[in-house]
Order: structure tokens, then sequence, then C-alpha cells
């Protein structure tokens, strides 16, 4: 199934909603994922997980398209779900999200591959913050398992623990200090086997928080992102690498702090980008030619392609 007829005749389903603290942003996500679809002639259905028994109407479909952002969504849960329903899902599997939504094992696999990423420590009490600040000069206070930088502080002196542990430890669940890298912020999205052009992302803000990404107007976005072709070429090998290393696969987006010295730092991967109006991977797709329907035609077929392998007893 590759033609645009074919695609058009799928019985599909756009998740969104569902119970994690990005509940809203996901169903932001998901009405702009089916808004287009519809304007493509897709049949569909928009459900959301946090209604009763929602998964009575997957009995007729024949590919979900997963918004689910956070915890319950992006984390293995709903695509196992799905797996043990026989509904094929958009985007990476079971191991793949697990890993991602999982920064400590995310970061524990890259370095011990030899992938670049910020020092890391997790933390289990504020004091253990006093000696880190002192060791790397500034950090990042994260829980574990949240996405959208929900929850995250960033630590840049003494009076800035109180308040940063907190705002982590009401997210619940353990937290990772993470060692602060003061250069430029850049993200690569993943489409199938390419990566997109990157783009660089300066906020008026302390950092790329929630609120500088879904509420703001004061972020910019810079695609193409300023880099030079060498410089681009790396960026986008180091991502697909970072990506892969983790199983994942379809599409994602890959986090990246550049240090002052140039030197790529791996932060963390989405395997279910945000696509509402202030998201970057519709950007990133825009920079490379594809509108948002195109990209949205392309993540389908890589799913159903990907579902084919699976059951063929090929590997993700």
């Amino acid at each position: 199934m590759n033609g645009i007829d074919d695609l058009r005749s799928l019985k599909l389903a756009v998740l969104c909603g569902g119970t994690s603290s990005e509940r809203e942003v996901s169903l932001a996500s998901g009405r702009a994922v089916a808004n287009a679809l519809r304007g493509g002639r897709f049949e569909l259905i928009e459900l959301d997980p946090a209604t009763p028994l929602w998964w009575d109407k997957l009995e007729a479909i024949d590919l979900a398209f997963n918004m689910l952002h956070g915890p319950g969504g992006e984390d293995g849960a709903m695509q196992g779900l799905l797996a043990s329903l026989g509904v094929a899902g958009t985007g990476s599997g079971i191991l793949g999200s697990a890993l991602a939504m999982d920064k400590r094992r995310s970061k524990e696999l890259w370095r011990a591959i030899g992938l670049p990423t910020p020092d890391f420590r997790i933390v289990d009490a504020r004091d253990q913050l006093d000696p880190l600040l002192d060791s790397w000069g500034g950090l990042f206070l994260k829980p574990v398992f949240e996405g959208s930088s929900i929850g995250v502080r960033r630590v840049a002196t003494v009076d800035d623990i109180g308040p940063a542990w907190e705002e982590a430890a009401g997210c619940g669940g353990p937290l990772m200090a993470e060692a602060l890298v003061s250069g430029p912020e850049y993200t690569v999205a993943v489409l199938g086997q390419r990566s997109l052009p990157s783009i660089r992302i300066s906020a008026a803000e302390t950092f790329y928080d929630y609120a500088a990404k879904y509420e703001l107007d004061t972020t910019t976005y810079q695609v193409p992102s300023g880099l030079s072709a060498d410089q681009e070429r790396s960026l986008g090998a180091l991502a697909l690498e970072a990506f892969r290393a983790l199983g994942c696969s379809v599409w994602g987006r890959v986090d990246v702090m550049a240090s002052e010295s140039g030197d790529f730092q791996l932060l963390e991967v989405n395997t279910i980008p945000g696509m509402t109006d202030h998201s970057l991977v519709p950007k990133a797709a825009e920079a490379a030619g594809m509108s948002m329907l195109e990209l949205l035609e392309e993540v389908i077929r890589l799913s159903l392609a990907l579902a084919q392998a699976q059951a063929q007893g090929g590997q993700s």
C-alpha cells in the first residue's frame, strides 16, 4: 500500500488527550494532525484514551495515529496495548518508545556506545545538588520520565536549588541532574532513514521550557540553522545514530546542545513530537520541501511498512 489512493482508503484513528501532564499539548497536536488529514480527504475519528472504553472504537480501524505525549502514550504502554489489540500504530514500537522516554537509560546507552551526552547523576535528595553545582558550574534538574520540559529547572546558583527541587519533585518519579552545556540548542527531526534540516532554537527566557515551547511567541527558530554544510551533515548523522541506538523508528525528534567549542551533545529523543503551531517537526519538514499533509502521509507509509515487517517477523 504505497499509492495516495490506497492511503485514502484507510480508516484512521487519531489518538490524543490521555491522562499525562501533557494532555493539553496532546489535544492541540491531535487537532492539528486530524485537521490536516481531513483536508487530505482521509477518513478518521479522534479518540481520547481518557474516555471509558475508548478502545472499543478501534475494531474497524486500520491505523492509529498516536499523538499521545508523555507517560501512558509515549513510553511503550500505548504501543503495547495497540499491539495486543492487533491494531497498527504510528511511530516507534514498545522498546524504542520506552527507552526514549527514560532519560537515564537513553544517556546510559549513548554513553556506553560512545555517543556524546552531558554528564548526569540520578539524585534523590536536594543536598546532592550542591557538589554537582560546584563541579559543573550549572545544571538542569529534570524528572526522568516527563516530556515537554515539564518540571525541568535550570540551577545556576545555590538559591535556585530549593525552587528547582520543589518543582521537579512535584512530578513524581526519579530525578536527574544534568550538567549545563552553555552553547546554542538545536533539534533534528528524523523521518525514516533520513534527518531533516536542523533547527536552531533561541528562547528569550532562561531556557527552552514549557512556556517557551507552547505558549510564548518570543522564541525564535532558525531554519536553516546557520551551520556549515559539514556541521549539518555531522549533526544529522549524530541524530540518526542516537535515534537508532534506542531502537526508535519511523519518525521523531532529537534534541541537542552545542558546547562553546562547537561539539554536539545529545539531550533526548522525542518519539511523538508535538504538532502544534509552535512545533518543530512541521518547520523542519517545510524546510525540506514537505507540506504538513505530505509529512503525515510519509509517517503513515513508514508505520504501515514497519507493522508489515513486524507481522512477518522482521526487526523494527
